[in-house]
């Protein structure tokens, strides 16, 4: 976690825009941990409260549209070529496609607040083809609820801090 502090302090915005999309898409980055520290800071007046909570959510967006962009075109011939290394037999990934077509838009709001889980949803949303219109508003409410949740709780917990 020093790094990100680190990338934070230099970039500020531009860096926490970075590593939620690079986050979102799939690299090693403690997004929760992060979302709580750029509250913290909007807490001791180091960042803005109301832009942060953007950047966070912009940043959010572009990993997943990214993530979603690459499962659309390029998925369905990578896990027809390696998912059985994986155990995504064809049978098996067309459960999870079915399964994800019938509880799909609830499946990507709630698994925004799941580690691991939030990730590979944009992923399954592009490989099983889902409206592009319903994954953008499903996944703009997920974003913008888990930004500004983690963003808050960052800044409340920051500034309980502060008076002790």
């Amino acid at each position: 976690m020093p790094w990100i502090m680190e990338l934070i302090s230099q970039y500020g915005y531009i860096a926490i825009f970075a590593l939620l999309a690079l986050g979102i898409i799939g690299l090693p980055v403690p997004d929760e941990l992060l979302m709580l520290f750029v509250g913290y800071l909007t807490s001791t007046m180091v960042l803005d409260f109301s832009l942060a909570v953007l950047v966070s959510f912009i940043g959010s967006m572009t990993g997943m549209l990214i993530s979603y962009t690459i499962g659309l075109r390029l998925g369905q011939p990578v896990v027809d070529r390696f998912g059985k290394w994986v155990g995504l037999t064809p049978k098996r990934f067309a459960s999870v496609k079915g399964w994800f077509c019938r509880f799909g838009n609830w499946t990507i709001f709630i698994a925004y607040f799941i580690p691991g889980v939030r990730h590979v949803t944009s992923y399954i949303s592009g490989i099983s083809a889902m409206s592009f219109k319903k994954y953008l508003a499903v996944s703009t409410a997920g974003a913008l609820t888990w930004s500004l949740l983690f963003v808050s709780i960052g800044y409340f917990v920051g500034a309980r801090l502060s008076f002790t």
